[in-house]
């Protein structure tokens, strides 16, 4: 089966992103979430995004223009399944959330269609038996900016059949990424196996009040030269996202600092501050401090 129509359910930042990247890239894609108002924000999402890909990847007005042709909007979860020979989904970082959905779109999706999870953290073996095709079901993780940081991991279950395996590897390289194969399960994959351990050091200096965010953004730029420090990370990624992960590792491990550390995100998200995707995290957009000449100045 040759992968031509995609279906990616959940149009938060990531999915928006997926979904864009592969119509852009001549796929036909349907987003798919669970309301009118989801899916309209959705579209408003990627029509963002063309500034992006005029800068970053010098894309022409009628390059953008054809990708956004490329894709329909439902919040219809039968219709946006019925035609697609793969389904990505990139819904709330939620084990139960997660299972529903898979045993929702089992009897929905044609036989044949591949079901692959963007889950940030669970492996695919915690869903496959919810899936009712365990071979035809992997993880695809892309991380954000995926016009700018191509990367999709590839991690399968014991279960998935090779073949899908390389099926899937395939597609990533057909839409602009490089595949990145892990050989086995590994909850984080690479990136987020580095990533989430600093996030979470950065917030638990912050929770427990060893320095502001900024200041340890500033150390990190300072010390490794990198572009940003953790707080600018979690801006970027999505306070929501950030908030699920922690909340599901405090709860499956009982760390007190962790579940403080979601805490004191979700005071955060309470007052609206989303992060880069609503204009105020830790930081506020489109002009962020760290982004600032003088921010690493003495």
């Amino acid at each position: 089966m040759k992968i031509e129509n995609v279906t990616v359910a959940g149009s938060g930042v990531l999915g928006s992103q997926i979904a864009f990247h592969s119509a852009f890239n001549g796929f036909k894609v349907t987003v798919y979430d669970i309301s009118k108002e989801a899916v309209e924000k959705a579209e408003d999402r990627i029509k963002s995004l063309k500034p992006y890909y005029e800068r970053d990847v010098n894309a022409t007005e009628e390059q953008f223009d054809a990708g956004l042709n490329n894709l329909t909007y439902t919040d219809d979860l039968a219709a946006a399944v019925k035609n697609a020979d793969i389904v990505i989904e990139a819904i709330p970082e939620r084990p139960d959330i997660k299972r529903d959905f898979y045993h929702k779109i089992a009897t929905l999706a044609p036989k044949d269609a591949i079901f692959a999870s963007n889950s940030s953290t669970l492996v695919p073996s915690m869903f496959a038996a919810d899936t009712g095709r365990p071979k035809q079901f992997l993880n695809l993780h892309f991380a954000n900016q995926v016009w700018l940081n191509n990367t999709a991991e590839v991690m399968g279950s014991p279960q998935t059949d090779p073949g899908i395996y390389q099926q899937v590897v395939h597609f990533a390289r057909d839409i602009g990424m490089i595949p990145i194969q892990l050989k086995k399960e590994q909850p984080g994959y690479i990136l987020n196996s580095l990533l989430i351990p600093l996030l979470n050091a950065g917030q638990s200096l912050w929770v427990k009040g060893v320095a502001d965010p900024q200041l340890i953004d500033k150390t990190w730029m300072l010390a490794t030269g990198a572009p940003m420090g953790p707080f600018a990370i979690l801006d970027v990624v999505g306070l929501r996202t950030a908030y699920n992960i922690t909340a599901t590792q405090a709860a499956q491990s009982g760390s007190k600092e962790l579940k403080e550390i979601a805490d004191k995100t979700k005071e955060l998200l309470d007052e609206g501050k989303l992060g880069r995707e609503s204009g105020e995290g830790f930081y506020k957009y489109p002009n962020p401090a760290f982004q600032d000449p003088d921010f690493l100045k003495a």
